[in-house]
């Protein structure tokens, strides 16, 4: 007898990033660094900058609205939001409410997963979760970031690093015979080690010191520890699956630092043109990275149904986690 179940499809992509762009010549007029240093440390070329009214909520909706669009379905069907941000906001409620709000979605559910740059990761664990238990049919699921706001700008080490931007997915419950080559999320894995906690915060919060604070980085310990968990990442699942590396079409990995992603890509054993990368103009957008870079690859046609696409990511705390889908 064959075996029928729910399983979270990707029904549509967003992507929306704000009108300033502010290149690596601009941020060398303020700060002790050059356009040569930054694109041969980070591979970074510009970042985008959201207006001082944009809040992390709008853009968010942004992405949403485009997503929607993209599978073509109604404000109305969405009974699930869930948003992964590291800048909500208000310290409470959550952004997602925000969202839901202006967008004009019913009444249903709607909260935020933080989790810093592997939010994304987690938001759709949780959303796949939610979703193949019977919540929800229909939900949007969002990485959204304003991190300009908490960048210190007299630091080259953080400040040229980091943009603003929001990515989105529609993701839909489906019936499916459950099969691999069935379309939709066949795996997610999640990780934390807290023990890194001190090495990529904000020195603020309103618990500690009231006050924001801003982004510090041990970069050396961060870049580290990303190569080895990412690839990790993505072989976990792929021996939770019995796929190989050579059977994905498309890793879409966080965006924090072009030879991150190299090596990653090496350690993997894939070919460059398998890595989507975004980096050089999107910068590090934390939990809008994923969502972002996977618009930007549905729009360039390298993203295409029944490809299978990795997705991985690691950010403070450490957390890191990574999916697997058939889009």
């Amino acid at each position: 007898m064959r075996t029928i179940v729910l399983r979270s499809l990707v029904a549509g992509i967003g992507g929306y990033l704000p009108a300033r762009i502010v290149t690596n010549a601009e941020l060398a007029l303020v700060l002790d660094t050059s356009d040569a240093w930054i694109r041969e440390r980070t591979g970074i070329t510009r970042r985008h900058v959201a207006a001082d009214d944009e809040l992390t909520s709008d853009l968010a909706v942004e992405a949403a609205r485009r997503a929607l669009q993209n599978a073509d379905l109604p404000v109305s069907a969405v009974e699930l939001i869930v948003v992964a941000t590291s800048t909500p906001d208000h310290t409470f409620p959550a952004t997602a409410t925000a969202v839901q709000r202006k967008l004009g979605a019913p009444i249903g559910i709607a909260f935020d997963v933080q989790a810093v740059c592997a939010g994304f990761a987690y938001a759709v664990a949780v959303t796949d979760s939610f979703l193949r238990a019977g919540h929800a049919r229909t939900a949007l699921v969002i990485g959204a970031e304003t991190f300009s706001r908490i960048l210190d700008w007299t630091d080259r080490t953080t400040a040229v690093l980091f943009g603003d931007g929001a990515g989105a997915l529609v993701l839909r419950a489906e019936r499916s015979a459950g099969r691999l080559d069935d379309r939709g999320v066949l795996a997610t894995r999640l990780w934390a080690d807290g023990r890194h906690y001190g090495d990529l915060y904000v020195d603020g919060g309103p618990s500690a010191t009231r006050t924001t604070g801003h982004l510090r980085m041990n970069g050396r310990e961060v870049f580290r520890h990303a190569v080895v968990r990412l690839a990790e990442s993505v072989e976990a699942l792929l021996a939770d699956t019995g796929f190989a590396a050579g059977d994905l079409d498309l890793l879409v990995p966080h965006q924090a630092n072009l030879r991150i992603i190299e090596a990653v890509g090496r350690r993997l054993g894939l070919d460059p043109q398998r890595v989507v990368v975004t980096v050089d103009r999107h910068a590090n957008t934390s939990a809008a990275s994923i969502p972002l870079a996977l618009a930007t690859a549905l729009e360039e046609g390298r993203l295409t149904r029944g490809q299978l696409v990795a997705l991985n990511a690691l950010g403070g705390g450490f957390a890191w986690g990574s999916a697997l889908l058939r889009f």
